[in-house]
């Protein structure tokens, strides 16, 4: 069986929300909240906290969590997953965003299975149905579109496919089928570790997505459509929305 590995990379910087990973959500940092729903899934062996400040670093050791400190010049989280795999040995890992403490443990699992269950597979990633003109519409909503082998044929903050026929945009939903990025990403060792000499590609540097670095280099991600949402955390705004939904879901 191989050796999974969960990385969640917790910088303290952000500019929309500084000291992100310790926000407080109903009584617990957001990465323990991050951490504890990891810890649900059935597939990872070991879940590592990839995070460049000693205050990330206590809390989590603190709630029993294990730590690898990474440099703070690292730009991207799939980065950061690589700086523990020179550290921490494994087969396969898996970058858990550490801004979505709602995350499904059967998200990461069904990520993982896209490469487990794929020998050709470099990288694994999931998408979801877009069921909403406010989503397709939204930049922040990144949008994908695959092949008929589930191979990644681009990522977008724009509305991709674009639907020439339709007479306005309004008709897009009923038109075509659209799929939002979800964005847990699942690397081979091998590929991780070449991931990380590549240097930020162009379409990266314009869209702010470092999943392109891989497709602009001719490499595949193979995606795995999943029935379930994420809700990350960017603003204060999210952080109330999400411990509402905490408190609901009590």
């Amino acid at each position: 069986m191989a050796h999974v590995i969960a990385v969640i990379p917790a910088r303290y910087a952000s500019q929309r929300l500084p000291a992100k990973p310790l926000v407080d959500l109903l009584g617990k940092p957001m990465i323990q909240r991050v951490y504890e729903q990891v810890r649900l899934a059935s597939l990872p062996s070991q879940i590592v906290v990839a995070t460049d400040d000693e205050r990330i670093s206590d809390v989590v050791r603190k709630f029993g969590g294990d730590v690898v400190m990474t440099s703070p010049d690292i730009k991207s989280g799939s980065d950061r997953v690589a700086a523990v795999a020179q550290e921490v040995p494994g087969d396969i890992y898996v970058n858990v965003q550490g801004d979505e403490p709602l995350i499904a443990p059967e998200m990461i699992d069904q990520a993982i299975r896209v490469v487990l269950d794929d020998s050709e597979a470099e990288v694994g990633t999931l998408v979801r149905k877009i069921e909403s003109l406010e989503e397709l519409r939204n930049p922040g909503v990144v949008k994908v579109v695959f092949g008929v082998d589930r191979s990644a044929l681009y990522f977008s903050r724009s509305e991709i496919p674009f639907v020439r026929d339709a007479s306005d945009r309004s008709q897009w939903l009923s038109q075509s089928t659209f799929y939002k990025h979800i964005g847990i990403y699942v690397f081979r060792r091998e590929f991780l570790l070449k991931y990380a000499t590549m240097p930020e590609s162009n379409l990266e540097r314009s869209e702010k997505l470092e999943q392109l670095r891989i497709l602009e280099n001719g490499h595949n991600i193979k995606v795995g459509i999943t029935q379930y949402d994420s809700v990350p955390i960017d603003t204060r705004d999210d952080v109330v929305r999400v411990i509402g939904m905490l408190r609901s879901n009590r």
